[in-house]
Parts: structure tokens; sequence; C-alpha cells
């Protein structure tokens, strides 16, 4: 009888979930990959994690660490593939995967630039394309190529699976990224345009959904494997809880709002951020954030009153009443040339556009431990 236990056992830790990639076990309910028994009977097995993101959005944390997530990528220098770098176009910055060449050896990386959706419609797209080569050549990474695209609206999917093809030389593919760059949605498409739904990874907008590489079988034998994201912890979406990540998310095309500011004004970006213009003349502020979230203008003197007084009620996200506590707001200040547009960028957030006809003078609050800068005008 103890064999048969050990031997259900050992079948059971072969089995891997659909949607997260975690080995499957029916013992412990409160250990990653669990099952219930009778669902090792259905065709696609997933784990009732990923059961609860999928029905209810129901998101359970799961307890791994960074060198649980390295561990697994660290393994694709060893091999002969070819390597699917995928950043957010709208959160580039936070969405960079740090020292990547230490993972893929001498592998090929081909960069690719996801949720081009969310970019206003009046965007050139070739720029966008120049402007992510020459910012990934400034972080000392030579890529193959790089393609626009949107896994969610399916945009450019076409190209990116031909250009894949010329890439790979029989080779398998390796999709890698930082925490909700779209690998898995990216996927999912592209196992969608090809008659193979029932396979369906799962996706949420909670960081660290995919536990574990996931194989998708290719037709000669290889396999694309999705991999676990890396968590950049400078984004702000790590330091909310789930509600307030769903609201400083994008979940449509950005529409840019556009402040005429004068010396001495503020704007709060809800009450995450806070932006102040301490000198120059007078010029538009273009502010390119989640359309949900909540924007208000006041006087800089008066900043730090209305902070205080309206932080989780006026100004939210993060929510007062249910809301996690964020670290201390820390200043960052930056002089603007007039070089140029030049874009303010918090991680995870968004950015703030100048055009950088004329000299300013400007303050970033944010979060301790979220990444502020400055960059060439992405628009």
């Amino acid at each position: 009888m103890e064999g048969k236990n050990i031997a259900a056992e050992q079948e059971e830790h072969a089995l891997s979930c659909a949607g997260c990639g975690i080995h499957i076990q029916t013992i412990d309910k409160t250990k990653p990959g669990f099952t219930p028994k009778s669902a090792l009977e259905r065709e696609v097995i997933i784990c009732q994690r990923c059961f609860k993101i999928k029905h209810y959005n129901e998101v359970s944390p799961v307890d791994m660490s960074d060198d649980d997530f390295l561990r697994i990528l660290n393994g694709i220098g060893g091999t002969k593939s070819l390597v699917v770098m995928v950043v957010d176009v709208f959160d580039f910055q936070g969405s960079w995967l740090r020292g990547l060449p230490r993972f893929v050896g001498n592998n090929p990386i081909l960069l690719v630039g996801n949720k081009v959706d969310l970019l206003p419609k009046n965007i050139n797209l070739n720029r966008v394309r120049n402007w992510i080569q020459h910012e990934a050549k400034e972080r000392g990474l030579r890529s193959e190529d790089v393609l626009l695209v949107s896994a969610q609206k399916g945009a450019g999917i076409e190209e990116l699976l031909a250009r894949i093809g010329q890439l790979r030389k029989g080779r398998d593919v390796y999709i890698v990224g930082v925490t909700n760059v779209g690998k898995s949605t990216l996927i999912n498409r592209i196992l969608h345009d090809y008659g193979a739904a029932d396979l369906e990874i799962t996706t949420s907008p909670f960081p660290g959904t995919t536990l574990d590489k996931i194989e998708i079988p290719l037709e000669d034998g290889r396999y694309i494997y999705d991999t676990p994201g890396i968590i950049n912890r400078d984004q702000i979406g790590h330091m909310v809880t789930p509600a307030d990540l769903r609201a400083l998310t994008p979940q449509s095309r950005i529409n840019p709002k556009v402040y005429q500011l004068n010396a001495g004004q503020s704007m709060f970006i809800g009450g995450l951020a806070r932006v102040d213009f301490v000198s120059g003349d007078h010029q538009p502020f273009v502010l390119y954030v989640a359309n949900q979230l909540y924007l208000h203008r006041t006087k800089l003197e008066n900043a730090d009153e209305v902070f205080a007084k309206h932080h989780g009620t006026l100004l939210v996200p993060p929510n007062g009443e249910n809301g996690k506590t964020l670290p201390p707001m820390m200043k960052h200040t930056f002089k603007i040339e007039p070089n140029g547009p030049t874009d303010l960028v918090i991680s995870g957030l968004g950015w703030v556009a100048l055009q950088g006809k004329k000299p300013a003078s400007v303050v970033v609050h944010a979060p301790k431990g979220v990444s502020v800068g400055v960059r060439k005008g992405l628009i």
C-alpha cells in the first residue's frame, strides 16, 4: 500500500500546472501546486491557485524568493536557443531586465516591446521602435531586432512569429522579462491564433503569477518556454494592494493630460506621487498615466498640507480605508535644460513630459524605493 502511495506521489510530481508551471501536488493545500485529486482526471490540469485566479480573480500569495526565479533563468545560458526579451513600452525603465547577458550567454536576443496599444494614437511607432533600440544599446544590450506588439489586441503577432522563425534556426525559444510585461498573455495569443487555446497560461496583473518554466511544444520537436518574471522591486506596483494595483495599471489607450503650470504649482498623481514645478517659465506638463488615476493641482506652498489631510481619501490610490501603507515619500530634484523633449519617469506609474524648450527646476516625490529618473522624450 505504501509503495502505491509513493508511486502516486511520483506521478503527481511529474505533472506541472498548465497555468503557472508549478509541479502539481495533492497533499498540502497551503503549498504551491496543490490541486484536488479529482482534478487530475482533467485533460488540462491546473493548480488550485490558477483556478482561483482564472475564475474568481482571487490571488493567493506564494512564498518564492528572487533566488528561486533566478535559478530557473540561470539555465538558459547553457542552452542553444533564441531568447525573446519582452519589455512594457508604457513602463520601459521599470520593465527592463537588468543583467540579461549573464543569463543568456551567447544566445541571440530578440527584443519585443509589448502593450503598444496603450500608447496614444498619434504616436509614430517607428520612432518608438528606434527609441527602444537606442535605449537598449545605452544599457549594453545588442539585440537581433526590435519589434512592437500588443499581446492583448493581437497587433504585430504575425510579424513576431515570422521573425522568431527566422532567428531561432531550429532551436528552442525562451520568453523572458520582469513581472507583468505580458509574457504569458503573449504566449496565449500565439496559442490562440494557432488553435491551441485549451493550453491557456494563467495571466493576472499581479506579480509572480508564473511560478516555474512552462513548456509549449513546437512542430519540430523543440519548445517555447515561458519563464517566471523577475521582480523589479523599484516599481511602485510592488508596494500597493491588488485593488490599488488595478487602479494604477492602464486598462486602455492612454489619454495624455495637459496642464499649463506656473512656477510654484504642484501636481498630485493620486496619493502615489507628486510633481513640484519649483522654478521656470510658464509651460505645459503632460502626464502619461492610467486614465482612471485621480490628478489634483494645487499651490506648492499648500502641497504638504493637502497631502497630510487628503492622502487615502481625496488622493487615492492608495485607498486609506483598506489600503497598504506606502513607504515615506522621497524627493528627487531635476534641472531640466532646454535640450528637447524630456520625460520624468516614475517606475511602474508612468511619466511626465516636458517640451524641453525652457529650463525648469522640478522635484518629484515618490515612495522610498521607487525609481525616478529623466530620459529623452518618448513622444
